[in-house]
């Protein structure tokens, strides 16, 4: 290992135990030895000056190219390391805070999200195959924040609770019409529609997503009730009772909050209610991580609460709740790392190992940000109007236990269903 490298550790890692083999077989031990240990292989001298410099994005790329093995621990194990000391102060060096000071200092540069490279973002991360997706997400194909009512919830349980608690605070009434926003592989606008019987408008960039989801609609027999468009929500003109968007904010960019409330109080009818379900900081606001932004979600961002508030109250519109979810995206993560090792060889057939590597990495370090970092889940019920909702909170709870219990008798009832066909991305419409 060479020196400038070890002295890089020394003042990175104060905490924790971690155990760092270098390029010629040396190994060196930092932290104090507390917790469960840690063993990260360097195999090249590329990866070792790589690291030096700026680590948070050489780890990532050096893992997934072959150059680093994490051979105890795993690499939840080495971002719960990474992400403690940072939170203990254990990560002072001068260039490392100065390089993600410049990524925070540049992220507007980073998050010109037009119309057209909004889509081109979305094409690199949700435009990959659905068949993919099937490995590690519920029955649902639910892409975003789990609701662990229970700790011992299944996936699926905690993805119809999510269904429910969002449809709750929407006050949904039979006939209304709905806007989803970022509508992904279908299943809330489906079940919106079924729950409350109302009209469902979804839209999407993703062509992948889209085809799996209208295809899902002709197969429950709700081609007539909820329609999937490939359309920027910049584009549309008419007037909805209800909007609701789950991950999809993460998209937008900094550059483009007041642009998208603005346009959803355009949207929003004059009695309507809007539900916004997204990642946020619990923290201050700061840069996306390197990693993510290059290789996963390009032009994406994670918004602080201070950034968020000031483009809804400029908009015109009400907040009237706000909740945050803290941890369920943790054990959402973790149940999806954990399915995905379990299909990793059918993954590894659709992509390549450096995918399934890249796709690890994702993961778990996700999963670790939410356990250790400042990550949540912020949901912001927003209103035209101060008295369209009631008072009190109460409705929520009853709406969504009243949606459980007619959730559990419809599974009791319900005979094995034959899957849908899926349409080629390739298909005419």
């Amino acid at each position: 290992m060479n020196i400038l490298l070890k002295r890089v550790l020394d003042r990175l890692v104060r905490t924790g135990n971690l155990k760092v083999t270098g390029p010629k077989g040396l190994s060196v031990i930092f932290g104090d030895g507390s917790g469960e240990p840690v063993h990260m292989h360097i195999k090249t001298r590329h990866a070792e000056r790589a690291i030096t410099f700026d680590p948070m994005l050489a780890v990532p790329e050096a893992y997934m190219d072959g150059e680093l093995d994490i051979l105890e621990g795993g690499v939840l194990g080495l971002m719960r390391i990474a992400f403690q000391n940072m939170g203990s102060g254990g990560i002072d060096a001068t260039w490392s805070k100065a390089i993600e000071g410049l990524r925070h200092a540049f992220r507007r540069l980073q998050q010109i999200n037009t119309a057209a490279r909004a889509r081109r973002n979305v094409q690199r991360h949700y435009d990959l195959s659905g068949d993919l997706y099937r490995l590690f997400l519920d029955e649902d194909m639910q892409y975003s924040c789990a609701y662990f009512e229970q700790p011992d919830m299944t996936l699926d349980e905690a993805q119809a609770a999510k269904k429910r608690h969002i449809a709750a605070k929407l006050r949904l009434k039979a006939g209304q019409t709905v806007l989803d926003i970022g509508s992904g592989w279908g299943g809330l606008g489906l079940y919106l529609a079924k729950s409350f019987d109302v009209d469902v408008q979804g839209v999407t960039l993703s062509t992948e997503q889209h085809g799996v989801a209208t295809d899902r609609a002709h197969a429950q027999g709700l081609e007539n009730r909820v329609h999937f468009e490939l359309k920027d929500y910049r584009e549309l003109n008419e007037r909805f009772d209800r909007i609701v968007s789950v991950g999809m904010f993460e998209h937008v960019g900094v550059n483009h909050f007041r642009t998208f409330f603005d346009k959803s109080a355009t949207l929003l009818k004059p009695d309507g209610v809007m539900l916004l379900h997204t990642i946020g900081r619990s923290g201050v606001p700061w840069a996306t991580s390197a990693f993510i932004r290059k290789y996963i979600f390009p032009g994406g961002y994670i918004p602080s609460l201070s950034e968020v508030m000031p483009a809804i109250e400029k908009s015109g519109l009400v907040v009237t709740d706000i909740e945050i979810l803290r941890l369920h995206y943790a054990d959402t993560l973790k149940h999806w790392g954990q399915r995905f090792a379990a299909n990793r060889d059918k993954a590894k057939a659709i992509y390549d190992e450096r995918f399934c590597r890249m796709w690890e990495f994702y993961l778990a370090a996700s999963e670790a940000a939410f356990r250790w970092q400042d990550l949540v889940i912020f949901q912001i019920q927003i209103a035209k109007k101060n008295d369209t909702l009631p008072m009190s909170r109460d409705y929520m709870a009853k709406c969504e236990k009243a949606l459980e219990m007619r959730d559990m008798g419809h599974r009791e009832k319900a005979p094995t269903a034959k899957p849908a066909r899926r349409r080629k991305v390739a298909d005419p419409e």
